[in-house]
């Protein structure tokens, strides 16, 4: 072992850069963290992970909030296919 080692040109911060991550602070509630370590727990993974995967998991277009705007859109959809049907069945 060295007597000194020489820091001047040492970076602060994880020795692992987290690819693809960034650090952030956010407030959540003791429930919802409680429930995640909860799950992380019985599942194995981090409950970062979970938080993680749940908020991607939000981010998929099925899992958009059912409006009016929406509904019209399928049933529209379901008519045009409907009558196209018809149309080239007769």
């Amino acid at each position: 072992m060295k007597k000194d080692y020489d820091f001047s040109n040492a970076k602060p911060g994880a020795v692992v850069s987290a690819t693809g991550k960034t650090r952030l602070t956010i407030m959540l509630d003791n429930d919802v963290i409680a429930a995640f370590r909860a799950r992380a727990e019985e599942s194995g993974k981090g409950y970062q992970t979970l938080i993680n995967e749940a908020l991607r998991n939000a981010l998929l277009p099925e899992a958009a909030p059912v409006t009016e705007a929406s509904v019209q859109r399928v049933v529209q959809q379901a008519l045009k296919s409907v009558l196209k049907q018809g149309v080239d069945a007769g």
